[in-house]
């Protein structure tokens, strides 16, 4: 008894300095615009397509609790430091904070507006901004930027993968419909462009307008939009949702609805059951008290980033694990059966796009046979030869 009572104290004391050490925290920011639209209740009630149905910090929060094993490898604690700014001001002056007390990874949930102008006052400070909901296919272009990574996949991601299907079915011609708004502008030229990259033929393109003034049927009647000309597809671009959800089965031919609904192209949908997702979708859901979307599972594979990177650098220090999670050994699983890693020309994360109807994953994408002669995944999203990226702001030009 008394050598079992011997071998517990010693077990117990060899044990004290690692959890002592695990004590140690190495902290990930999180920041969150405090005014962000798109998280008004009447938005995350409707769950449309492409919009977040609720603050994604959950992920971040559920990625948290899944590391203690990979920090007890370095003796560390990984912990979240979230805060909030009404602005780009203020959320910048919350970075510089994180970064005079140690922290240089920041997670940040914001609309692209706000995300550039953050990414710009943040510039010059030791830091990496993880983003995880600005789609904006201008952030990884003229705008994009040496310290900053993104987890949400852009706009040309999710129409390349739309376009590679479409050309699978053969459905050739598309009709677009677009919205008033600018950030319809851009989706519909995301549209535009893999439709050329894939040879599909736009017939035509036109506006609509949400409403149901009879002066503006031009704009709003789904029978006029719809009608005359011969198509296969329809693809729409809108960015707020609400009009897109009357298209499909309303057109004035029976046609296939792609965009921003009918058949969605995603990073993540909750129905997804292959590579392991069951159990992380059913996690998530957990933490989130909800169905989740494509940004829960981005703040949670940012998370996963991060911790990756420090653990196969085998430190804690901000140079040689930022240097790992930037160069082309790094290798993430996001439950989407692809090795992962981010794109050294713009800080695009490489992944699989999931094409959804609403209540069902249905394909995944790079679709079969669309080949690159690098990666498959650089079928979806700007490639190193299109990318508008500088190469001053490339990956490894960072201060």
């Amino acid at each position: 008894m008394l050598r079992t009572l011997a071998v517990s104290v010693l077990a117990l004391l060899s044990a004290l300095p690692l959890a002592r050490a695990a004590d140690t925290p190495f902290k990930i920011g999180y920041l969150e615009w405090s005014d962000d639209p798109r998280y008004r209740t009447e938005r995350t009630k409707a769950q449309f397509p492409l919009q977040p149905w609720g603050r994604p910090v959950s992920g971040a929060e559920q990625a948290i609790k899944e590391t203690s094993f990979a920090g007890a490898q370095l003796k560390l604690k990984f912990e979240l430091d979230k805060r909030e700014g009404a602005d780009a001001a203020a959320l910048a002056e919350a970075v510089k904070a994180m970064v005079a007390a140690g922290t240089h990874y920041v997670i940040v949930d914001a609309d692209g507006p706000v995300f550039a102008d953050l990414a710009k006052r943040t510039a010059s400070l030791a830091v990496t901004l993880l983003n995880i909901s600005a789609q904006d296919d201008v952030l990884r272009g003229a705008s994009c930027s040496s310290k900053v990574l993104h987890v949400i996949p852009n706009q040309a991601m999710l129409t390349d993968a739309l376009a590679q299907y479409l050309v699978l079915r053969r459905w050739v011609n598309v009709l677009v419909l677009k919205g008033p708004n600018p950030a319809d502008d851009a989706f519909a030229a995301a549209w535009t462009r893999s439709a050329k990259r894939f040879g599909l033929k736009i017939v035509d393109t036109r506006p609509f307008k949400l409403g149901l003034d009879p002066r503006e049927r031009e704009l709003n009647n789904l029978q006029l939009l719809t009608g005359s000309k011969d198509y296969d597809a329809v693809f729409i671009a809108d960015t707020d949702g609400e009009f897109a959800r009357n298209v499909p089965y309303q057109t004035a031919k029976p046609r296939v609805v792609v965009g921003a609904a009918g058949l969605v192209a995603d990073a993540w949908h909750w129905s997804w059951e292959r590579d392991g997702a069951r159990q992380l979708n059913n996690r998530l859901i957990k933490a989130a008290g909800r169905q989740v979307t494509s940004y829960d599972w981005a703040a949670w594979m940012a998370v996963k980033s991060v911790v990756e990177a420090v653990v196969r650098a085998g430190t804690p220090d901000y140079t040689k694990s930022y240097a790992y999670l930037r160069g082309p050994d790094i290798v993430l699983d996001g439950f989407k059966g692809f090795r992962m890693g981010y794109r050294p020309w713009d800080g695009q994360l490489r992944q699989p796009m999931l094409l959804n109807t609403g209540n069902w994953a249905i394909a995944i994408a790079p679709i079969e046979g669309f080949l690159d002669p690098v990666n498959n995944l650089d079928t979806l999203g700007f490639d190193a030869r299109e990318t508008a990226c500088p190469k001053t702001q490339a990956f490894g030009a960072s201060k």
